[in-house]
């Protein structure tokens, strides 16, 4: 046996390489994209729909879709873990991902990402005067029945997070929190930074039963 035989065999219990783990999941990533610009297209045929892959350091890959028509560009950004999550648990998530077009498309105007804060002054003030405020009168719209807490928060793992809860319930988990950082993401890919905040208020709302006790 040569030593170029030597060199070419490898046991088959070998664990794979640094190198190789990043070519399977960059793969992986291009995949799971060509498979949603599919979907994208599918669902809205009468526009050219252009995309593109990024990587958030907080939050993992993340795609963007652009659609375009008549010199209208409208653009949303989603998740690859929440994309992976919809379509091996929902049947209808090609109707979810187009969801997220709908409303900006009935807009005249064209809907582009936002252009990420340069500095942490400049994100400060988006979070202070536009998403924090947005997110806390989102919340006490949705439940105009119910005295809403809201307040920012430093948690030891995420950093900084916007609180809220029901003021009423005073026993058991009367709160939820997210990260600013996530909402600013959201507010970056034109999604509703409300959103998840309020899905997980009406959690709350319904672990509680406030509903039944303002029957």
């Amino acid at each position: 046996m040569t030593d170029k035989d030597l060199e070419t065999q490898v046991p088959d219990n070998q664990a794979p390489s640094e190198e190789d783990i990043e070519r399977e999941k960059a793969q992986l990533i291009f995949t799971w994209f060509q498979h949603t610009n599919e979907v994208v297209k599918e669902q809205f045929p009468e526009y050219e729909v252009e995309g593109q892959i990024g990587n958030n350091p907080s939050f993992g890959p993340m795609f963007a879709f652009t659609l375009k028509k008549d010199e209208k560009s409208t653009a949303v950004g989603f998740f690859l873990n929440e994309l992976m999550r919809n379509f091996q648990t929902n049947p209808n998530a090609g109707l979810w991902m187009s969801s997220f077009f709908v409303d900006l498309l009935r807009s005249e105007q064209s809907h582009v990402l936002p252009n990420p804060p340069q500095s942490e002054d400049e994100a400060k003030e988006l979070l202070d005067k536009h998403i924090v405020p947005y997110c806390a009168n989102a919340v006490r719209e949705e439940f105009p029945d119910q005295k809403i807490y809201v307040d920012l928060e430093l948690h030891e793992e995420h950093g900084p997070v916007l609180e809220c809860g029901f003021i009423s319930v005073v026993d058991g988990n009367n709160t939820c929190a997210l990260p600013l950082q996530y909402l600013m993401t959201l507010y970056l890919l034109n999604r509703d930074p409300a959103e998840p905040m309020i899905q997980a208020m009406y959690r709350l709302y319904e672990e509680n039963n406030l509903g039944a006790s303002e029957a």
